[in-house]
């Protein structure tokens, strides 16, 4: 799998039977260091990146705002300004002519005339009677004697004292609008004096914005109806789809949508003692688009600094745990090697107690083994009895045997100096043999021998490495069922090392066993009367002769013992 190629060495780690517990928890420490330093050194990234594009975006939303509240602003002044000086043309004819001069239709041309040319943008001009009714009207049409008292302008400037009405069509039937002055008498009646204003010359100041293609600029009344001509929403007295804030005296700019989803910047001002709005909408795609590249190329750059982040600190973290790891295993096996050599000094200690112990009562039984036999030779009655002195010199040689064990014993606890010679190992592994050959026979064991021709004679301890083969072969006997097989192969493995590989198809020796096999006092074989100290002196004689020695096996298939020993020659 592909986390097998990266998983940590750590990752599994347990703690190990009869070693010593590890010091760590160590996926935990692994995930809390990358943790903890992955969140102090990308938390602070974040945080700036997202100032820094709130800032920016903030920027550019001004750079963008700022010379579009400039041209509304300035579109409002101009519009105000073109109100306000027919509204105080209008007023300033009131107030210095009277009612009966209005009406007088020369007076009242001349007027016109006067203001066309002063100002521009008048079509016609009218005096209106407090009834309602045009007395005087200067134009292009018809309109002398026409009554406006059910005129819904007319109402509003009863009530206001100056009116400026929303673009209708009226018995124009074309699209206009009105700037209407009311004036008192003396006698308090009134009369009101009517301009019709040139809706064309209205426009104008709004077509006259410098817009960018995609932008557009309009006149609203409150109600959402064209004042003039929209680029995208239609023509006069249109009603435009699109909900719009509340637009206060003062320039706004905020974002809206219509009814297609479609987003927005829209500038709106009201223009004062009117009902109309300007509007400038412009389209935030276009403006927006040097802050999105912006904001991808910094996005970019913030997943890829993280990504590295991440990869530096997950990398770092990994070498730095696992080598915590491996020292806190190299502690375990330190601890191991102390144990066990604990183990084995207080097994030489009590090795060389029996020894001891057992010395003198052979010495005894020697002695008088020695004597039994001077008797049997020098009586007649039992010098001819060749039974009783085969059992005798029985006895004897078992004595002498068991006097080698516990001399080997004794050597083992006082860490005698290997006696190293040149040794024929076919020939002394074939004389081990010897020792289990009849068990071998009555078990029918089969015991294959297989020696390269190449392999050499070593320089070693011949009694040391007898009872390493001894108890290893031992065990193997002790694995296989009757009619078992027992294969010894000796190689050379190169000019300075040999390799002895004892394999049985015995029981097998479970996982679990596998690690303690050679640990003093571990036994397999309990119930058949085993220490548990046979592999433990066989591990630490090959370590004393310089070698090595491990083993493999499978439950129901057998074992197999390698020994590699060193020929011990420059």
């Amino acid at each position: 799998m592909f986390w097998d190629l990266f998983r940590p060495v750590f990752w599994d780690a347990t703690d190990q039977d009869g070693v010593g517990k590890t010091l760590f928890n160590y996926r935990r420490m692994w995930l809390i260091v990358v943790v903890s330093i992955a969140g102090v050194s990308i938390l602070p990234l974040l945080i700036m990146t997202f100032m820094n594009l709130n800032l920016y975006e903030k920027g550019m939303r001004a750079e963008i705002t700022y010379p579009l509240v400039r041209l509304v602003s300035n579109t409002r002044r101009s519009l105000t300004y073109f109100l306000e000086e027919r509204t105080s043309a209008l007023t300033f004819i009131v107030r210095n002519n009277d009612f009966s001069e209005l009406k007088n239709q020369d007076r009242l041309a001349r007027i016109f005339l006067d203001l066309k040319e002063t100002f521009g943008g008048f079509v016609d001009l009218g005096i209106i009677d407090s009834n309602g009714t045009q007395k005087s009207y200067v134009g292009p049409y018809e309109l002398k004697g026409r009554n406006y008292k059910e005129q819904d302008w007319f109402k509003e400037v009863i009530v206001r004292g100056i009116y400026i009405s929303d673009v209708f069509k009226g018995f124009r039937h074309i699209p206009h609008f009105v700037i209407a002055v009311k004036h008192l008498l003396p006698d308090g009646d009134f009369f009101v004096l009517r301009a019709t204003i040139d809706t064309e010359r209205f426009a104008k100041l709004v077509s006259s914005i410098d817009l960018r293609p995609e932008s557009d600029a309009f006149i609203i009344n409150h109600q959402g109806i064209l004042q003039t001509s929209s680029r995208y929403y239609g023509d006069v007295l249109s009603k435009i789809e699109m909900l719009l804030p509340d637009c206060p005296e003062q320039t706004e700019i905020c974002e809206v949508q219509d009814n297609s989803g479609q987003k927005f910047i829209v500038g709106c001002a009201y223009i004062a003692h009117s009902p109309f709005i300007l509007v400038l909408v412009q389209k935030p795609i276009v403006l927006l688009q040097s802050w999105w590249k912006l904001k991808r190329e910094m996005l970019a750059l913030l997943i890829s600094s993280i990504v590295i982040i991440l990869v530096v600190i997950l990398g770092a973290a990994t070498m730095l745990i696992s080598r915590i790891y491996i020292a806190d295993m190299n502690r375990l096996a330190t601890l191991h090697n102390a144990e066990h050599a604990n183990k084995m000094a207080s097994i030489g200690r009590l090795a060389a107690g029996v020894a001891h112990e057992i010395n003198n009562p052979l010495a005894i039984i020697n002695e008088r083994a020695g004597l039994i036999k001077d008797l049997f030779t020098y009586t007649d009655k039992y010098a001819q009895d060749e039974r009783l002195l085969t059992l005798v010199d029985s006895i004897i040689a078992q004595v002498d045997r068991c006097r080698a064990i516990t001399h080997r014993l004794l050597g083992f606890a006082r860490h005698i100096d290997v006696q190293k010679e040149e040794i024929d190992l076919p020939k002394l592994v074939h004389e081990v043999l010897g020792f289990l050959e009849k068990e071998a026979e009555y078990r029918d064991i089969q015991i294959d021998v297989q020696v390269d021709e190449d392999f050499p004679t070593i320089i070693s301890d011949r009694g040391q490495l007898q009872q390493i083969f001894l108890n290893i072969i031992n065990n193997a006997f002790a694995a296989v069922d009757d009619g078992g097989h027992i294969q010894i192969e000796m190689k050379k493995l190169d000019e300075n090392r040999v390799r002895i590989s004892i394999a049985d198809d015995g029981c097998g020796i479970p996982p679990e066993n596998l690690k303690r096999i050679f640990e003093p006092f571990f036994s397999t074989k309990k119930k058949k009367g085993g220490t548990g100290l046979g592999l433990s002196i066989t591990y630490g004689l090959v370590k004393k002769l310089g070698g090595e020695i491990e083993v493999q096996s499978q439950v129901g298939k057998g074992s197999k013992f390698t020994i590699i020993l060193p020929v011990g020659r420059a």
